[in-house]
């Protein structure tokens, strides 16, 4: 328990961790300026202990950390776990397409997060001498570029030193904010919620501006949950109470107390960055640095987020097939997909060179994240009600809370759009459009084929006489379970051949991490040594499918990969006045489809023993 709770910290609070660094100061000196006098410091310290307690403890960590697929968390294995219930009712669909919107919002804050956090980190220097302005900006992009370019030779080797680094991290954050603390303890009674109450009352429209800013002590909410299965609730839970969250609130409190001890003139000073003026002056370039090393293994984290929700996406259908590589013998979840990685890295550098500054991007910041908790707390509404059966007198309440204070997080960031807040939701649209599409398309395809489909027991009776048998295995890989797959009819209709055992192959991703060995494979004897086989895997499972077949013995002799030979179908799609999608979206289909990586790469089949046969279809 306590080592995995270590590693915890060095993985899961990177992106929460550096909040501290912009998130106190944003609500002063960000787009709504606030006065800095004591009720507004003393409302903003307290907006952001109660924002944690009720967002990050009670929201994430205490009730949807309880809803795991099989120990897995995040929107869509949330959306796996509770779609079974629903699927047959009408809001089935609708459950389903808001974990897509929030996967796809996840991407924006995967831009951004690297962005803001490596940005803010490396002003820092500014504090330390201000002429080291015009070198920020280069400084950050040269950390930036690097980040993404190691990501090829993966996380295994410098993830050891993670751990370290970050559980130094939060201790310096505790050291820097009680050392104020103690100075003015007067500023602990904005644990009352009734100063953020006053703030409000005070200055209304403010009050509720503000919460665009605050909102930023609390993005990486969604990362615990999404990180859940790489640790386990335990785990976290022991990290995020035991040390994370009280090291937060300290320098929080610390922030608080160091600007309500000075004049009027050095407040104004000290609230450009107060965060670095917690450090006394001799040590704020040792603080930059670790800073900065913190800051990038939080973008770090967040980029391997954007790695495994495509790789879940992927699975689940939801996006085509994409090159990923293994950076870890012994870690699944270790990959690494180029395609994501480069895109992330040019969204990235936009970002940077467009915003320039980390206050500019803390305005972008927030709506992506707000969004994405909105869906989640409306995925917890079905999942109390439909899953968990809560009585109605404990459901309601519990709802009604969550839907007010993140309703009014994301009410509040939606004032960013224009500074800046369209970004995300420009990119979360166009990653929905595409996920859609995705999806949508192959449904159309699957049923396109299916149609014309002609049973596979019936076919094996008047092909066996029809054709000549020849030695060897054939595997022909079909997306349905139903019908003769087009590569078995081409290569008969082209070559008059049939091999000794033909084996119609296909692989189904179940609404669950991982499947079972037991319930891995199911066969058919059709006869005439034809089988219809199935390989179920888990949305996070690899799909090798030389391995599986390694292991079984259900069709006749086990299989040598030296006698089998793999036939795909590759189908070259056409735009059709058929009802199913917009022609747009056929032809953005058939262009992801181009573009997607071979199902040779995706289902690790040896390349010279795989023949692809070509068709055309109409959608």
């Amino acid at each position: 328990m306590a080592k995995l709770a270590f590693g915890a910290v060095g993985v899961v609070f990177g992106d929460i961790g550096t909040s501290p660094i912009y998130a106190f100061r944003e609500t002063f000196v960000g787009p709504h300026p606030l006065a800095i006098d004591e009720l507004h410091i003393l409302g903003v310290v307290s907006l952001i202990f109660w924002s944690m307690t009720l967002v990050v403890s009670i929201q994430y960590v205490g009730i949807l950390m309880r809803a795991d697929n099989k120990g897995q968390g995040g929107s869509l294995a949330l959306v796996a776990l509770i779609s079974g219930s629903i699927r047959k009712s009408g809001y089935g669909g609708l459950i389903v397409m808001l974990g897509v919107f929030a996967t796809a919002l996840f991407y924006g804050d995967s831009m951004i997060t690297p962005a803001v956090s490596v940005l803010s980190a490396v002003e820092g220097l500014t504090v330390v001498q201000s002429d080291l302005q015009p070198f920020v900006m280069p400084i950050a992009l040269i950390l930036l570029v690097g980040l993404f370019v190691l990501q090829k030779s993966g996380t295994a080797k410098v993830g050891a030193l993670f751990a370290p680094v970050m559980v130094t991290y939060f201790s310096i954050l505790a050291i820097l904010g009680l050392y104020h603390l103690v100075q003015m303890p007067e500023v602990l009674v904005a644990l009352n919620p009734w100063y953020a109450i006053q703030f409000f009352l005070t200055d209304k429209v403010l009050g509720f501006l503000a919460l665009g800013s605050v909102v930023l002590a609390v993005t990486g909410a969604e990362a615990l949950y999404s990180d859940m299965g790489h640790f386990g609730r335990g785990p976290m839970r022991l990290s995020w109470f035991g040390f994370v969250m009280p090291c937060l609130l300290i320098n929080y409190f610390g922030q608080a107390a160091m600007i309500l001890s000075l004049d009027d003139a050095q407040q104004a000073l000290a609230m450009e960055n107060p965060f670095f003026n917690l450090a006394p002056e001799s040590l704020r370039l040792p603080l930059v640095i670790l800073v900065s090393c913190a800051a990038f293994i939080a973008s770090q984290a967040v980029i391997s987020g954007a790695f495994s929700i495509t790789h879940q996406a992927m699975q689940l259908g939801f996006i085509p097939r994409l090159s990923t590589r293994h950076t870890s013998e012994h870690e699944v979840g270790q990959i690494y997909i180029p395609f994501v990685n480069w895109a992330l890295m040019t969204g990235v550098i936009v970002l940077v060179l467009v915003f320039e500054n980390s206050s500019n991007l803390a305005s972008a910041y927030g709506i992506a994240v707000t969004g994405a908790m909105l869906i989640d707390t409306c995925l917890m509404s079905v999942l109390l009600i439909v899953l968990w059966r809560w009585k109605p007198w404990l459901a309601i309440p519990v709802i009604v809370t969550f839907f007010v204070v993140d309703g009014a997080y994301f009410a509040a960031n939606a004032t960013k759009i224009p500074d800046g807040g369209w970004f995300p939701l420009l990119i979360g649209g166009v990653a929905f459009t595409l996920l859609t599409t995705w999806n949508k398309g192959r449904r159309l395809m699957r049923d396109r084929m299916t149609e014309a489909a002609l049973p596979l027991n019936v076919f094996a009776k008047s092909a066996h006489g029809s054709a000549a048998r020849v030695p060897g295995t054939a595997i022909f890989m079909a997306s349905s379970n139903v019908g003769v797959p087009s590569a078995l009819l081409h290569n008969i209709k082209h070559n008059k051949v049939l091999h000794e055992r033909v084996v119609v192959l296909t692989v189904e991703v179940q609404d669950v991490p991982y499947v079972e060995s037991g319930e891995r494979y199911s066969v058919s004897d059709l006869g005439q040594g034809f089988y219809r086989m199935t390989l179920r895997y888990g949305f996070m499972e690899e799909t090798d499918v030389p391995s599986a077949l390694a292991h079984n013995q259900m069709c006749g002799a086990p299989f040598e990969m030296m006698k089998t030979s793999f036939f795909l179908s590759r189908q070259t799609l056409v735009a059709s006045e058929k009802p199913g999608m917009a022609i747009w979206r056929e032809k953005l289909f058939a262009w992801m489809m181009r573009n997607a990586a071979s199902a040779m790469e995706f289902f690790r089949l040896p390349t010279n023993r795989v023949v692809e046969l070509g068709s055309q279809l109409e959608i």
